[in-house]
């Protein structure tokens, strides 16, 4: 029978199709994961709503976090479903609802908490449409390609995946300058047109994985995911005396529960029939070594992310005359060098892993990012813009060195009715690092500052006239305000001392504590402090991931391995059959 077409499944094409398609998918869930960092002042404007007053703080963290932990949370579950009831009907009902939210998005009506709680509340509906993205492109990339072709594939859809995380960010900063709005309406087009194209281009190639849904296996995953992510992520607020909220109950009630729900949800998926995901297949060392090493990785991406925008915003480029309301858009700009690295190795290593294996390229790749973060220790705090360059440029190779290599490795390692589970449970392992970066570092920044920033912000505000007993009531504010306002590109000392009036007074040198200088020389200081402890962290981790990568084997592929078994069990059948003769 003659082919119709490229969109049907059975032209040599096809796969060529289902790439695009995914990689688009891919790229456009995971701009909207970071495109809202960046842009959020503009959006906070745009709602009239200060979020850096004490209670605004929680419309802050859940704009930040919301769609990272619904994705993180909601993946494997969609991954399973894919399994069971078709990837590609999950991956065009994900494209179906994330475009639904980006237009409710746009059409916010209101203002103040109203309309904080309704771009929180579509954020929270986007992440679901995402993760139903996230968790069948990669198995139906998967399905399409031969295994001897994969590497290029998944490298491709893996550099998209991570690339849009720093393109969001470009992006965030572009469309802020023009409209708040404008942040969410770009994902519309793409999602229009990509719901019709899947709709119409893909097709079920795969093996399906029939089976009851895991109600308990759900329940336990998700709730304890939450539990353990909201809990790290609220430990970074104050609490008490305490610069931090690792001390109330609530935080660690949420982070221990969460943990015991998570260790409920490993027995429940021994046990049940038809486990959300067969946890059996940490057994393959190539599946088990690739999550654990992609987790760490995206824990220390995230990081980097935070720490690079707070430089940038709060320090350096005010310091080169950028005013701060124009540091979000410059900070997008000055991060490039990382994505072009990034775009440049990604999908170099993954076609070249399908000849060589991904052990090499991962391995090394961690550890050049290690190598980035211990580098990016070494130059000031005030650096030259060159050394920043090359050290992100470097770090963005280093990533895509390992990312590419690292997805093929764990989706050719698992048993073709299985994988978008273990797509799902890869997508976990993306996000939910993502957001552990989140309470992680920050709280690590948090600690590093608490030592020397209220000393220096006491003298620095007395030194322009400000009175002693104010200067010492706003140093012993807890540094996560100043870190926060850094990070939105809001100048601290306006948002400090504006509430007590005291910038009006005669005596004191107004103009110079709110100029684009003072705060962020400043903090130059304790701010290297805790960069020291953040990236010394991230680079263990890094270098931790590289082990982990080197541990998980040679190359492997599922169906490679299961072919010999096949092939003696037909041999055996032969031989039984002839003596039945």
């Amino acid at each position: 029978m003659a082919r119709s077409g490229i969109f049907t499944k059975d032209h040599p094409h096809y796969r060529w199709v289902a790439l695009s398609n995914t990689t688009l998918g891919m790229l456009m869930a995971t701009i909207n994961s970071s495109i809202v960092i960046i842009s959020l002042p503009a959006i906070f404007t745009g709602v009239k709503l200060n979020p850096l007053e004490p209670g605004n703080v929680s419309y802050l963290l859940w704009m930040l976090m919301g769609y990272m932990l619904v994705t993180a949370v909601l993946v494997v579950m969609f991954g399973r479903m894919g399994d069971q009831f078709g990837r590609v009907r999950i991956y065009n009902l994900g494209f179906v609802i994330f475009t639904l939210a980006a237009i409710a998005l746009c059409l916010d009506p209101f203002s103040g908490g109203p309309g904080a709680m309704w771009l929180i509340v579509f954020r929270f509906v986007q992440g679901v449409g995402g993760a139903m993205l996230f968790a069948n492109s990669t198995a139906i990339l998967t399905d399409a390609f031969p295994a001897n072709k994969r590497g290029f594939a998944l490298g491709l859809n893996q550099v998209a995946a991570i690339a849009g995380s720093f393109i969001g960010l470009i992006l965030g900063g572009v469309l802020a300058e023009i409209d708040w709005r404008a942040v969410f309406f770009v994902s519309v087009p793409f999602g229009v047109i990509g719901t019709i194209w899947s709709i119409k281009s893909l097709h079920e190639v795969g093996q399906k994985n029939p089976g009851r849904i895991d109600w308990l296996g759900n329940a336990t995953f998700g709730i304890g995911l939450i539990a353990l992510l909201t809990g790290i992520t609220y430990g970074i607020q104050p609490y008490g005396g305490s610069s931090q909220g690792w001390g109330n109950p609530w935080v660690l009630g949420s982070i221990i529960g969460g943990i015991l729900l998570l260790v409920a949800f490993v027995f429940v998926e021994l046990k049940v029939p038809a486990p959300m995901f067969d946890m059996r297949l940490f057994r393959i060392r190539a599946f088990s070594s690739g999550i654990f090493a992609g987790f760490l990785a995206a824990i220390g991406r995230g990081g980097l992310q935070f720490m690079l925008i707070i430089w940038l915003q709060g320090i350096w480029l005010p310091l080169h005359g950028y005013s701060y309301e124009a540091t979000p858009l410059w900070a997008g700009i000055y991060m490039l060098p990382i994505t072009i690295g990034f775009l440049i190795a990604g999908p170099i290593s993954g076609a070249l892993s399908d000849r060589y294996g991904s052990r090499g390229f991962a391995t090394v790749g961690l550890l050049l990012v290690a190598a980035t973060f211990v580098g990016l220790l070494l130059i000031p705090v005030n650096f030259e813009y060159w050394q920043f360059a090359l050290l992100t440029g470097l770090n963005g190779i280093g990533s895509g060195l390992f990312s590419s290599p690292n997805r093929t490795a764990i989706m050719n390692s698992v048993p073709a009715n299985e994988r978008g589970a273990a797509s799902g449970m890869a997508g976990v392992a993306l996000n939910a690092g993502s957001s552990l970066s989140i309470g992680i570092f920050f709280s690590l920044m948090i600690a590093g500052l608490s030592v020397a920033l209220p000393s220096a912000l006491t003298n620095g505000l007395t030194s322009h006239g400000v009175p002693a007993a104010v200067a010492t009531q706003v140093g012993n504010t807890p540094p996560v305000g100043s870190l926060f306002a850094a990070f939105l590109g809001y100048n601290p000392i306006q948002s400090l001392l504006g509430p007590t009036g005291i910038l009006t007074a005669p005596h004191v040198d107004g103009a110079t504590l709110t100029g684009k200088e003072f705060f962020p020389q400043l903090i130059s200081g304790p701010f290297h402090d805790g960069l020291v402890v953040v990236f010394i962290a991230a680079a263990v981790m890094s270098v931790i991931g590289a082990i982990a990568s080197f541990l998980g084997g040679g190359k492997y592929v599922h169906e490679e391995a299961a072919a010999p078994e096949r092939q003696a069990a037909t041999e055996e059948g032969e031989e039984v059959g002839a003596h039945s003769a």
